[in-house]
């Protein structure tokens, strides 16, 4: 039996997933910053991560989901772009084709095997301008300065410590980046997040809600956040109580 063949397909999903660690030489976030806190817990249920996939990906092309969300988060050619609780890679696959040959897209999970598997896929279909990383539930350890958008699609509910994670996240963000988040209108031990609890865990952090639209193609509502001053101390940040 020859090995030649699996060898070449294991190289290609390393270089996939070691992409992640130049992406283009950015800097990461400074060293002190994951000596931060400690952070307030949330004031919520926490839903349980049961599946990397919300929905079929025929059934969400049948109601356009993806290319109404990319449209009204201004995605663009040529843009970077994060795609956080990727999963499958229902828009990692999307947001490739949307920002082209001169746009990139990080795409990122916190289950090593959902995140092989996606590297597998990316490798499959042949997408040089996407590279794989595994986060971690707190953090999800992206470059600094690097991205238009941060694209997080049914699974902000499932984030543990998300005055933490949105405290990580921020400097990731250029200037005019935006985090885009979709999620349903329903209490989030049910896998959903209520908007106004969704505005208010980002604004604790620094984040002013920018526009939020209705999204029944993606099951719930669309919210775009941009920071706003500095970014406050682990100590200053006070947690949304749930009335």
């Amino acid at each position: 039996m020859r090995m030649r063949p699996n060898f070449r397909s294991l190289q290609a999903v390393l270089g996939v997933l070691l992409l992640a660690a130049c992406d283009g030489g950015q800097p990461r976030v400074a060293d002190t910053a994951q000596k931060a806190g400690p952070f307030p817990a949330a004031d919520r249920p926490v839903a349980k991560i049961i599946s990397s996939r919300w929905s079929t990906e025929e059934a969400r092309d049948r109601v356009n989901e993806a290319s109404e969300v990319m449209d009204k988060a201004g995605i663009k050619p040529g843009m970077t772009v994060a795609d956080i609780g990727a999963g499958e890679g229902y828009y990692t696959i999307r947001l490739a084709s949307r920002v082209g040959k001169d746009g990139r897209v990080l795409a990122e999970d916190i289950v090593a095997e959902v995140r092989d598997t996606l590297a597998m896929r990316v490798t499959r279909e042949r997408l040089e301008n996407v590279s794989v990383r595994l986060g971690a539930p707190a953090d999800p350890r992206l470059p600094a300065n690097s991205f238009d958008r941060v694209l997080m699609v049914h699974m902000y509910h499932e984030i543990a410590q998300p005055y933490e994670f949105l405290w990580r996240m921020r400097p990731s963000l250029k200037r005019d980046g935006l985090v885009i988040v979709v999620d349903s209108d329903r209490p989030t031990q049910n896998h959903g997040t209520p908007p106004a609890l969704l505005r208010c865990e980002f604004a604790a952090v620094g984040y002013a809600e920018v526009a939020r639209y209705n999204m029944p193609s993606a099951g719930g509502y669309l919210a775009a956040f941009r920071p706003t001053g500095t970014r406050p101390e682990p100590s200053a940040i006070k947690a949304c109580r749930l009335s």
